[in-house]
C-alpha cells in the first residue's frame, strides 16, 4: 500500500494523518495536529512543521512517502513558494517550502505536492467523501471566511469569491460567520458567537435570522455558481451544520430561480482538507508515472 500523509496546514496550526488510499480514509490513530505560530521566524515555523510531520512518518518508508499539503495563498503551488507578504507566514515569504521540507525530511521534492486549501476541501470531498459520484462539483466552505471551489472531473480548483461584490459590499460580508453575529446583534442588540448559540433562541428570531440567509445564500448561487453549471453543490465550514435551519427557504428560492441543483453537506468536515491533500499528492504522482 503507498504509504500517503495529508497535511492541512491553517494560520494557527498544523494538522495531518496518514491516509488509507484504498479505504480512502484518514488512519485516525496516527492523527495529529499541533500549535504553529505563523507569526514566528523562519526556523520557528519549519522546526514545528517538521516535528509534528515526523511524529505521522515515523514508521514509514521514506523512499514509498507521498505527502500532500493543503495551504493557504497567496503561494505557488506548483514549485512551492510562499507568496505571503503580510500578516501570518511573513518570515517565509519567498521561501521555497518545498525544498526546505524535503531537505529536512530527506525525502525528494517529487514526494511532495501542495494545493489550496479551498480546492483541498473538495478534493477531499471527492476522494472519500460525499461526492465521489460526480465530475462537475461547486463546493462552499462556510465558517470564519467564505472557500469556493470548483471541480471540473480532473481537480478542484479555488475560485476566489469570497471578495466578489456582493449587495453593498462582498460576498463573504454576507456568508461568513460574522454576518450571523452582526445580523443578530442589530436586531437584538445583544451578542453570539457563531450559529451554535443561535440555537438557544426562540424559534421566532432563528426564523427571522436563517432566512435571512437563505436568501443571500440563494441570491450568491444565483448570481455566481450557476454559471459553473455544477452536477452538485458541497457545502462544509461550521455554518454547514446548521442547514436543516435555511435548507427549505435556500431551496425554494432555486426552485423560483429554476435551478436544479442537489445539495450535500460535507461527510468530512475537518478532515477534508487532509484527505484531499493525500488524494491530490496520490493523483499527482500517478500523473508523473505515466509521463
Amino acid at each position: 500500500m503507498q504509504n500517503i500523509v495529508g497535511i492541512d496546514i491553517g494560520g494557527s496550526h498544523i494538522t495531518m494523518a496518514q491516509v488509507d488510499p484504498e479505504k480512502r480514509e484518514i488512519i485516525a490513530s496516527t492523527y495529529v495536529r499541533e500549535h504553529v505560530d505563523s507569526f514566528g521566524d523562519r526556523e520557528h515555523i519549519f522546526s514545528a512543521w517538521i516535528s509534528a510531520i515526523e511524529k505521522v512518518t515515523h514508521n514509514l518508508v521514506k523512499e514509498d512517502l507521498l505527502i500532500g499539503i493543503a495551504m493557504p495563498g497567496p503561494f505557488d503551488y506548483e514549485n512551492g513558494v510562499s507568496l505571503m507578504q503580510q500578516g501570518k507566514f511573513i518570515d517565509i515569504y519567498h521561501v521555497n517550502i518545498k525544498d526546505e521540507l524535503a531537505d529536512r525530511l530527506k525525502i525528494s521534492t517529487t514526494q511532495i505536492h501542495f494545493l489550496n486549501d479551498a480546492g483541498a476541501f473538495l478534493e477531499g470531498e471527492v476522494f472519500g467523501g460525499c461526492v465521489q459520484d460526480y465530475n462537475r462539483i461547486f463546493g462552499v466552505t462556510l465558517g470564519t471566511g467564505l472557500g469556493t471551489a470548483f471541480y471540473n472531473g480532473e481537480t478542484a480548483s479555488d475560485e476566489d469569491l469570497w471578495n466578489s461584490p456582493f449587495k453593498d459590499s462582498i460576498s463573504e460580508d454576507y456568508l461568513a460567520t460574522r454576518w450571523f453575529v452582526n445580523h443578530y446583534a442589530a436586531l437584538t442588540g445583544k451578542i453570539v458567537s457563531g450559529t451554535k448559540d443561535l440555537l438557544d433562541e426562540p424559534e421566532e428570531m432563528q426564523t427571522i435570522i436563517f432566512d435571512d440567509y437563505a436568501d443571500s445564500f440563494a441570491e450568491f448561487i444565483v448570481n455566481y455558481v450557476r454559471d459553473y453549471n455544477p452536477e452538485v453543490l458541497v457545502i462544509g465550514g461550521n455554518i454547514a451544520k446548521v442547514y436543516p435551519y435555511f435548507k427549505n427557504r435556500l431551496n425554494q428560492h432555486l426552485t423560483e430561480h429554476k435551478i436544479n441543483l442537489p445539495i450535500k453537506i460535507s461527510a468530512i468536515f475537518e478532515d477534508a482538507a487532509i484527505l484531499g491533500a493525500a488524494g491530490y499528492a496520490l493523483k499527482k504522482a500517478r500523473i508523473n508515472l505515466t509521463k
